[in-house]
């Protein structure tokens, strides 16, 4: 009898039905003096008596400023130890926290603000050249007569509380430390009432993630989904109250929020930050003086970290596990992780923002081939199958179709976008990855590619009609698609073909400079192509897979195309 592409993950876990509250309260009350957060970087030391008291009065503050039970609130930053409290103070007052990605722009900012209703945004100061008041500003140029807490703009009619992430008082915003002050009028008590109000399935967090429709989606995750993925993460690699974590990956994305802050938590494991953004010597060097027993990342940082000219002269000795994923992973560098720094018991995981984010998971147990090769099997508590995407009937094993997943997980929906919700999650509870997979006999997982066009650029994931539909409002292009081509180092990059309006002409550094400041500076192409006309059927469809061929040929690309991965 031929078996199916199904499978269930299985375990003695039990899923936990709390909030993310009345776990940080739980795990503070069990584990008080162990450390919680240390941000190397602002000289921060804080235990879990320390870490839940910072994120109370935090919690109070947002009350203080009108946060009600659902309001939306944005964080605009790196990786800073405010960032962390944010997290868990918005989850305590049951604020649903809007993740934006600080390589955003001003277009893409507005489009966040505006989608996703925010009231309440925080944002940190100025980071290389970087100005993120200077853009709050020209995003909504009324904050800067407002008083703070008085915002009021049509353009974002939700927005009332901006909020700075230091000590400037920049117009119409309120300091942080303003805000904490303000918190001290909302009693504990009253802050332990909301806390009580509050169910485990409420929606906790927004998150978006680029749309194949030209605009970004907001991912609505939950308590449940996000603090349960989080802790079988940790069981995964074995964590317990002993571990120290060292997390070079943005808090913005599920993979430092969940897999590496939650997973911490749930466990009263040590949350260490080393630098706001990824630095490949301050990792080494804080899992060396920290005597870090594990680090995450996706296979650029550790490819970075194995290439640096001082890799030799730092002690991994204390390294244990970890994991690497957010895009497929190289087998070489898994293998070089596991000897060269001590990760003997290094994971990959598997999944996306919209499964919060995990589904797929190899273990510690397994052996190296298993974990180097595949992307393991079901989280417990979580069901797999792989279909046929066209008749939707479930693939005997061995055979390549689409990967589905339903379970606890999964989100509620896309944030005021139903009929996206609906192409995604079908009314059986199947969320559709439209990535392709293979299950094996013994239920291992391995990627095969994607049906849909995303590009995964060093763990981002893009979609290139988001910036297609940018390049439109160029006044001297006709035309343009953009296609991931093959690279060593971020496994894809970008290339745009163009084709410039009748009689007009323009170079590559003209379009690099009309989107910098606009787009992210990762979704801004790194190769061009300008044609009179693109690759097309008989039936006048772009073949992108004939650019992508034409493209791996002419910039001599071939040998990045046959990377083995996971």
């Amino acid at each position: 009898m031929v078996t199916g592409s199904y499978a269930c993950g299985h375990s003695g876990l039990s899923l936990m039905g709390e909030t993310i509250g009345a776990m940080l309260n739980r795990i503070a009350a069990q584990y008080p003096e162990n450390e919680a957060l240390v941000s190397v970087h602002q000289n921060i030391r804080w235990t879990y008596r320390e870490f839940l008291l910072q994120v109370n009065s935090l919690a109070r503050g947002l009350m203080a400023l009108g946060v009600e039970r659902g309001d939306r609130v944005a964080i605009w930053a790196m990786n800073y130890a405010e960032w962390t409290l944010t997290q868990f103070a918005t989850a305590k007052i049951g604020a649903i926290l809007v993740n934006i990605n600080p390589a955003y722009r001003v277009f893409e900012l507005e489009y966040a603000l505006k989608q996703a209703e925010v009231s309440t945004l925080i944002v940190q100061g100025r980071f290389k050249t970087s100005d993120y008041v200077g853009m709050v500003y020209e995003a909504c140029p009324e904050a800067i007569e407002a008083r703070p807490g008085r915002v009021s703009t049509e353009k974002f009619p939700f927005l009332k509380n901006i909020v700075f992430m230091g000590d400037i008082p920049y117009n119409g915003m309120f300091t942080w430390d303003e805000m904490i002050k303000r918190g001290e009028a909302i009693s504990p008590d009253e802050l332990e009432e909301r806390e009580e109000s509050l169910n485990f399935d409420d929606a906790i967090n927004i998150q978006y993630t680029s749309g194949t429709t030209g605009f970004p989606k907001g991912v609505v995750l939950t308590h449940h989904g996000v603090m349960n993925n989080g802790f079988i993460i940790g069981e995964g690699m074995k964590f317990t109250e002993k571990d120290r974590l060292c997390i070079p990956v943005p808090f913005y994305h599920c993979f430092g929020m969940v897999l590496s802050n939650m997973a911490s938590v749930t466990h009263g494991s040590t949350m260490v930050i080393p630098a706001p953004y990824f630095n490949a010597e301050a990792v080494m060097k804080t899992v060396q003086n920290e005597r870090c027993t594990a680090v995450h990342g996706v296979p650029t940082m550790f490819i970075a970290e194995l290439s640096h000219p001082e890799f030799a002269k730092y002690d991994f000795s204390t390294l244990r596990t970890g994991i690497m994923a957010g895009s497929p992973c190289p087998i070489e560098v898994m293998k070089q992780v596991n000897t060269l720094m001590n990760m003997r018991d290094i994971v990959i995981v598997y999944g996306q923002t919209e499964l919060s984010p995990g589904i797929t998971m190899t273990t510690v147990d397994d052996p190296l081939e298993r974990r180097v090769g595949t992307v393991g099997r079901a989280f417990p508590h979580t069901e797999i199958k792989i279909i046929d995407p066209y008749t939707k009937r479930i693939v005997p094993r061995g055979v390549v179709g689409e990967i589905c997943a339903r379970g606890y997980m999964a989100m509620k929906c896309y944030y005021n976008n139903p009929s996206a919700t609906r192409a995604t999650l079908d009314h059986n509870g199947w969320l559709h990855t439209s990535d392709l997979g293979v299950m094996d006999e013994e239920g291992y997982v391995k990627m095969s590619g994607r049906l849909k066009e995303m590009v995964i650029r060093g763990g981002e994931n893009i979609y290139p009609r988001e910036i297609e539909e940018f390049l439109h409002h160029h006044p001297r292009i006709a035309d343009a698609y953009v296609i991931g081509v093959p690279d060593k180092i971020y496994g894809e990059e970008l290339m745009a073909w163009v084709k410039p309006k009748e009689g007009q002409s323009i170079t590559p550094e003209e379009i690099v400079e009309f989107c910098t400041g606009q787009i992210a500076r990762f979704k801004i192409p790194r190769y061009f192509k300008f044609v009179d006309d693109f690759p097309m059927s008989v039936t006048g469809k772009i073949q992108k897979f004939k650019m992508r061929d034409i493209a791996v040929e002419e910039l001599g690309l071939g040998e990045a195309s046959e990377v083995k991965t996971a």
